[in-house]
């Protein structure tokens, strides 16, 4: 049964919310997928905190409209399922590995702020690392000198306190 006017208005203020906040969409068509399929899909994003939803594409359409996002209006035909995250890797990630194991789900295209991709981009946006594993990289980089000038002071007293031991065992030894 399909939505009446207010429903549908709900929905296009529930996505456009939700793409005010994005780095991201990346779009897939899912047709011949079973339910417990998507599920199991949802299960993914949501773990990956990616917003995924089944809509209409003229839905989709006026909720992009008028945002960094506009020029993904063109890919918008078929049955698709939308992934939108905060986070430009997430959903490219979900739905390019769960596209790998289910066949029947085709990755079509991404967006990112001004920048339209097409499944190759999704898939080379999907292999690179995420926001939080870059942070920590940086982080690893950052931490590396001063662990190493921590270290060096720290050899100062330890080669004078085996140097003293071994003077200690030398004497008793004698």
């Amino acid at each position: 049964m399909g939505l009446n006017l207010e429903g549908k208005k709900a929905v296009v203020a529930e996505v456009s919310a939700e793409v005010a906040n994005a780095q991201a969409i990346i779009v897939a068509e899912y047709r011949g997928l079973e339910v417990g399929q998507v599920t199991e899909l949802r299960a993914k994003a949501r773990e990956s905190g990616v917003y995924l939803r089944v809509l209409k594409n003229t839905l989709a359409r006026r909720a992009i409209a008028g945002t960094h996002f506009e020029g993904l209006t063109d890919q918008l035909v078929g049955p698709l399922i939308y992934g939108i995250s905060a986070d430009p890797v997430a959903p490219a990630k979900v739905l390019q590995q769960f596209s790998k194991d289910n066949d029947k789900l085709v990755v079509k295209a991404g967006v990112m702020p001004n920048f339209v991709m097409d499944a190759a981009g999704v898939k080379a946006l999907a292999t690179m690392p995420s926001r939080e594993e870059l942070l920590a990289k940086l982080l690893g980089t950052m931490q590396a000198p001063i662990a190493k000038f921590v270290q060096t002071l720290n050899e100062v007293p330890g080669k004078f306190v085996r140097t003293l031991a071994a003077v200690r065992d030398s004497k008793e030894t004698a």
